[in-house]
């Protein structure tokens, strides 16, 4: 006669027990996965929010099998994710700072470009930060955004529009053609310079794996002008193709904090537009305070754009 009592052991509950235990060590060692083999650790840290899946997968095998074992090691992915994330479960938004900044990769193929332009405007943002600016869409952006931003920068690709005036404007020198710009935006409350960057793109293929080298360079070059930056107030923000997880951008996101972690609610995922599940496109800080931080509604890009209230 089959008592029901519920099993302590079994191979199959030491398996999924393992396995809860592989998933745990994956979360907390994320940071040393190596990238010697088709960059699989920069695959694994751009998707490593969503580890936090294997937690109820397992604990519904763990209850199949009417495993106690396997319930119990349940516990160490949850411990694992929670400590990784659960910080971005909270709003962290506490109202209006005084200086507001969206980001967008506006995507080249955008079919609407003055519709995405007016959208940005009613964002009511101090500056914008435009990324994917094609030659065929600037003239679009440029009338609709002339009355609320009467300074830009005249870069390729890659451009500011500001409330306030812009000096010392200069191309970033991150690739061979340019996809970053550095300003000094006059605000009331003094001088603060603005990065908006576009890391270069990644692609994962059968035969290359994740190929993120030219990403990674970029992000480099990018690091050491803005470790050279005389201001102290800084804020870099732009399409990174990469989340602030992926250890091999830490050069550049070691040096800032993270708008979204410091001063948003939830993950603030930014790619797909349609279906988000990860945020590339980042609002980066040194030497101010984010107060808020969110996206915005699509716009007819691939994109999100993201937005972050600042105190100066």
């Amino acid at each position: 006669m089959r008592t029901g009592r519920i099993r302590t052991g079994g191979g199959r509950g030491r398996l999924i027990a393992a396995a809860a235990v592989c998933s745990a060590l994956l979360m907390a060692l994320h940071a040393w996965l190596p990238n010697g083999v088709a960059n699989l650790g920069s695959l694994f840290q751009t998707f490593l929010p969503w580890t936090g899946l294997s937690v109820p997968l397992l604990l519904a095998l763990a209850t199949v099998r009417r495993s106690r074992l396997a319930a119990v090691a349940v516990l160490a992915p949850a411990v694992a994710w929670v400590s990784l994330f659960g910080g971005m479960l909270t709003d962290k938004r506490s109202g209006t700072g005084n200086f507001t900044v969206v980001s967008h990769n506006v995507d080249e193929e955008n079919p609407d470009p003055a519709r995405t332009a007016r959208a940005l405007a009613a964002s009511g943002a101090d500056v914008l930060a435009l990324e994917e600016m094609s030659s065929k869409a600037t003239p679009a952006y440029e009338r609709e955004l002339a009355a609320g931003y009467p300074y830009r920068s005249d870069t390729l690709g890659v451009r500011l529009w500001s409330k306030h005036p812009l000096t010392d404007v200069q191309a970033v020198p991150i690739m061979p053609w340019t996809r970053a710009v550095r300003a000094t935006v006059d605000t009331p409350g003094g001088p603060v310079a603005v990065y908006a960057a576009h890391l270069a793109s990644v692609r994962v293929t059968p035969a290359a794996g994740f190929t993120t080298a030219q990403r990674n360079d970029a992000a480099g070059k990018l690091a050491a002008a803005v470790r050279a930056e005389p201001l102290p107030r800084v804020v870099v923000m732009g399409d990174f193709n990469g989340t602030a997880e992926d250890s091999t951008l830490e050069p550049v996101t070691g040096l800032l904090r993270s708008a979204q972690r410091e001063a948003g609610a939830g993950f603030g995922f930014t790619w797909p537009a349609s279906f988000p599940v990860v945020r590339i496109d980042q609002i980066l800080v040194k030497g101010v305070s984010p107060v808020s931080s969110w996206t915005l509604p699509a716009t007819g890009s691939d994109h999100l754009p993201v937005a972050a209230s600042l105190r100066l």
